[in-house]
Formats: C-alpha cells, structure tokens, sequence
C-alpha cells in the first residue's frame, strides 16, 4: 500500500497552499484608510500578485481574513460558500483601494457625521459595492475607489482620467411611478429583463454641451428603485467609457443583485421625498 506516500503528498499539498496564504496576507495592509495615489498604485500591483497565486487560495484567504466573499457572476451558490471561485479582482473580503476623501461643501453633510456604528456599517457596504462594480464594469472603467463624502459615490480612475460614479440603492417614493427611458435630446434606450422578471431601461445620453455621453441603468427592485451611473470626465471632455449593454450585463449580475437585495432589506440611503413647485 501507498499511504505513507499519500500522506507525504498531502503534507507537501498543505505546504504549498500555507505558503502561498502567507504571501497573500505578507500582501495585505495594515491600515486600509490611508489615501494618496502612491498607495492606489501600490494597491494594484499587490492585486497583481495576489492574482497570480490563484483563485483558490485568493479565496481560502479571503475567507480567513474577514468571513464572507461574493460569488462571480454566473454562480449560482450562495454568497460565502466553500466552492472555489475564479475572479478577475480581489474579492469584497480583501483590503478595498483607499477611499477618496472629499470636503463637504458649507451646509452639506458628510459620512463624517453619522453615528459610528451607521457610519461603520455605510463604510462596509460602500467596501463590498467597490468589489462588486471593479468585478463587473469593463476594465475601461479602471480602478474603482469609494468617496467617503457619501454612501453612493464611487469614482473610477485609469490613464489619468477619473469618472464618477454613482450606486444608489433608495427605498422608493410612494405612488411614484416607475423611470423609463426616452429617446429624445440624443438619448439611445436599451433594455432588459433581468431575474424574476424586473424590467431594467439603460441609455446613453449626452451632457454638457452634448460633446460627451454619461451611462446609466435604473430598475425597481423590492422597495427599492436601483440605478447605476458612470458620468464623464469633463477636464477632457472623454465620455463615460462604458455602454448601456455593459450596464445591463452588470445589473443582471447574480453577484450585483445580491447587493442590491442587501441594500433593499436593510437600506443605507434615505427616501427622496418630491416637493411639488419646490
């Protein structure tokens, strides 16, 4: 029989899957809120490490270091399962990219003023929505970093070039009636049905002086009316680098709908109230 070399196999296995966790944590900072490009770019190249040890032990680690991760699209389990899982970026479990901090304006509230534990929990699901949105949007979108101004304020940044972005998850209005698209100023509609039947309308539009095009996707979800918008960047004059077919791909997403129906059941956005002839 083979068992004293099964064995020996197995611990060689366990030396190896050790080894490479530890380069992964080795990896991992310290301090994630520190800010600065020097630390994004530090960020990115430490992905790129983690990327090469592979996608399971990427999750085992994940795992180990903060509980659950969230499933790509196209998996059908339950998020914080133990199957192995192929990802183009870190999961949601592993440091986040720096947050971008900007002032409030006079008379505008921030993140910085809420309550610690609400603040902690908007801070969170802000960390999960940047993993979600850099797994999901093209790489022409490029890195996806939180604002930490407010809870829907993302922003993306490649080759110099930084876009908004904007993820809002907000209970509904009551007797407000569902967005649609229209074509008209130039505006190009898509749309879809996404699981359970939504309905999801999508559209290129032009802004500003109509030289550049913003990207957005809106449906309703439970209680919840849901849109997703990448804005240009306006300092040289370059569209949003994503389509409306992208968008559409993203929302119909298990791993995005996972987060939408979090958002939905425990909401981290007040209810926009209309005041009419306001």
């Amino acid at each position: 029989m083979d068992t004293n070399e099964d064995h020996t196999d197995d611990r060689t296995t366990a030396v190896l899957v050790r080894d490479a966790m530890d380069r992964v944590t080795a990896e991992l900072p310290v301090t994630p809120d520190m800010v600065g490009p020097a630390r994004a770019q530090g960020l990115r190249r430490r992905a790129r490490v983690r990327a090469t040890i592979g996608g399971a032990v990427l999750a085992v680690a994940g795992l180990g270091l903060a509980g659950a991760f969230v499933l790509p699209d196209g998996d059908d389990g339950p998020t914080g399962s133990t199957g192995v899982i192929d990802v183009a970026a870190p999961p949601t479990s592993s440091a986040p990219p720096p947050p971008i901090h900007l002032e409030p304006s006079p008379g505008e509230s921030s993140m910085a003023d809420l309550p610690p534990a609400e603040r902690a929990r908007q801070e969170n699901f802000q960390n999960r929505a940047v993993g979600v949105l850099q797994q999901l949007l093209p790489p022409s979108v490029g890195t996806v970093q939180r604002i930490d101004l407010g809870v829907r304020q993302y922003q993306g940044s490649k080759d110099g070039k930084t876009f908004p972005i904007i993820f809002s998850v907000r209970p509904s209005e009551p007797g407000m009636a569902a967005r649609t698209c229209r074509e008209i100023k130039g505006t190009v509609c898509s749309k879809a049905t996404l699981p359970g039947g939504i309905r999801a309308d999508a559209a290129v539009s032009p802004i500003n002086d109509g030289d550049v095009t913003e990207s957005w996707v809106w449906f309703r979800y439970g209680a919840s009316d849901v849109s997703l918008t990448v804005y240009p960047h306006d300092e040289s004059n370059t569209s949003a680098p994503v389509t409306a077919q992208q968008l559409l791909d993203v929302a119909k997403s298990s791993t995005f709908l996972d987060l939408v129906e979090a958002a939905d059941r425990d909401p981290v956005e007040e209810m926009q109230r209309t005041v009419i002839g306001g």
